[in-house]
């Protein structure tokens, strides 16, 4: 995996923006500042802030309030990087706009923008599903919005699954939940997959190189030896179980030692029952156990940091930390990004990661 360090020594960090499938150069030459977010939740935002007074038409006025590039519901991208590092950092459309009108600076245009789960987001409704699995209400909710879905999620098939004044993205992300996966959009495709079968690509940081800075904490105190989901079958007429444990996490520890076993040795056991899940059969009792664990044990040891940017640093992508020493290097899950630009730092990228597991002590 290459070091995002293999950028260009020097590069034009000013991002590439493009308006309903046309580059403007113009926009990048007025931006002053951007930030993009993602996170595994779902739901990719931009904001960019533009120069809105200068040269227009042979006059001096504002530059964007006719709306004719910049406008509700028009489609943004935007790209940022180089080398290795270049590529897309968002792609959506136009959401809000906001005049910013300071007394030492010229007026300013702040745009916003998300992506297609907007949608989802605004769509609220109460109805019901039956006899569905959570991978057929994920595609139903695509469909019903325009959009095409690769959906790969495991679990059992539902008898009813009650929508009740709940939103779409809600919904899906609740399903999505209950089944050990995570709900994103990539362009119009609604995806949905566990952690583990995300693809969404690897990187190396080095610290003392690309990664800028790093802070990290092991923490016991969320921390299971093992979750039991029980319930009733009620076709069956018999009691369902389900106890849940570093099974579940065992690939993606890389070698290191689990949170439960570490809090096994220190505090003694602690399991933990769940008590406001009802499964209605065995797969749905495993099901729910299993996504309790993994969202446990995944938070065990959680960082934050900064490096030079990348467009490779995405939420779902792997990332490989070094020189951070035994404990702590190695291979995290990227669950947040924020890519940022201004005239002081140009382009930088914060992140969160995690992972289930703590290197062993040298």
């Amino acid at each position: 995996m290459p070091d995002a360090g293999s950028a260009p020594a020097l590069y034009p960090s000013r991002p590439r923006i493009t308006v309903e499938g046309q580059e403007e150069p113009a926009l990048a030459t007025q931006l002053l500042g951007l930030f993009v977010e993602e996170t595994t939740a779902g739901l990719y935002r931009a904001e960019l802030t533009f120069t809105n007074w200068g040269p227009r038409d042979g006059a001096i006025g504002f530059l964007y309030f006719d709306r004719a590039k910049l406008d509700f519901g028009k489609k943004l991208k935007v790209e940022m990087g180089a080398g290795d590092g270049a590529g897309t950092v968002f792609e959506g459309r136009i959401t809000a706009l906001e005049g910013r009108f300071a007394g030492a600076r010229p007026p300013e245009l702040l745009v916003m923008a998300e992506d297609r789960l907007q949608d989802l987001r605004m769509t609220r409704r109460t109805r019901t599903f039956e006899d569905v699995s959570d991978a057929d209400v994920i595609r139903q909710v695509a469909q019903s919005h325009g959009l095409s879905a690769d959906v790969d999620v495991a679990g059992p098939t539902h008898r009813v699954v009650a929508q009740v004044n709940q939103s779409d993205l809600a919904l899906a992300r609740d399903r999505a939940r209950a089944a050990g996966a995570e709900l994103w959009m990539e362009g119009d495709k609604l995806k949905a997959r566990p952690r583990t079968r995300r693809e969404a690509g690897s990187l190396t940081l080095t610290y003392g190189e690309a990664l800028i800075e790093f802070a990290v904490t092991a923490d016991l105190a969320h921390q299971a030896t093992a979750f039991t989901v029980a319930g009733w079958d009620v076709s069956g007429k018999q009691a369902v179980k389900h106890e849940a444990g570093k099974s579940v996490v065992q690939s993606e520890l890389n070698g290191g030692e689990a949170g439960s076993d570490i809090l096994a040795g220190a505090l003694g056991r602690r399991p933990q029952q769940v008590v406001h899940e009802l499964p209605v059969n065995e797969n749905e009792a495993r099901a729910l156990a299993e996504a309790h664990y993994a969202r446990a044990a995944r938070q065990f040891v959680a960082g934050t940091g900064v490096a030079e940017g990348d467009a490779r640093l995405r939420a779902g992508a792997e990332v490989e930390l070094k020189k951070l020493g035994p404990l702590f290097e190695g291979k995290y899950f990227v669950t947040r990004v924020r890519h940022t630009f201004d005239a002081a730092s140009g382009f930088r990228s914060a992140f969160s990661v995690e992972r289930p597991g703590l290197g062993r002590a040298a």
